[in-house]
């Protein structure tokens, strides 16, 4: 039978540091602070080599509490967005410029993630290269039928110009088309 060892036990100073928060940060928890030093590392990559960084906050050891604290530290800026996709998905800038908040939910509004984005904007809001080309075809397209319809409008009413039209002008287009001009 083993015989207990005494364990001396002695009360600190009233500056000894409380379990969980490191000396010099007030109040604020260990993991908001981690996540905060994490931020600043990732705004010197974004500014010296262009890169952008993503804390996925579901990823750590991370409590509602913790997720209180580290957003009232971050603040809220001036630009924020919401996004209807399968649900709401809302991501403001935080006091911080270049540090966003990323709030994904689904249809019934339960949080999917809640991330932290360091970058001048968004990933979320860049638009896919793919879908720069099929704006372009379809933006094409509507074109190609204006005109289409535009010319028959003209040459049915070539006599006889429109309010807004200047037929002295090759290619004139209605006011509601077109910016205001100096002979307007």
């Amino acid at each position: 039978m083993s015989v207990p060892v005494p364990i001396p036990v002695h009360a600190g100073p009233t500056d000894a540091v409380p379990c969980g928060r490191p000396r010099g940060f007030g109040n604020a928890p260990a993991i908001p602070l981690a996540i905060l030093h994490e931020i600043r590392h990732a705004l010197e990559r974004l500014i010296e080599q262009g890169e952008t960084t993503c804390i996925d906050l579901a990823a750590l050891p991370f409590g509602p509490a913790d997720e209180a604290q580290l957003l009232a530290l971050l603040g809220r800026g001036e630009v924020s967005a919401t996004i209807d996709a399968l649900g709401p998905t809302c991501l403001w800038e935080t006091a911080f410029p270049g540090v966003w908040v990323l709030d994904y939910r689904n249809g019934d509004d339960e949080r999917l993630a809640l991330q932290i984005e360091i970058a001048t904007v968004p990933t979320l809001l860049l638009t896919p290269p793919a879908d720069l080309a099929d704006s372009r075809r379809t933006l094409e397209a509507r074109l190609a039928a204006a005109g289409s319809a535009d010319s028959a409008v003209t040459s049915a009413t070539a006599d006889t110009p429109a309010p807004g039209r200047h037929p002295h002008r090759r290619g004139a287009h209605s006011g509601q088309d077109r910016a205001p001009s100096a002979d307007d």
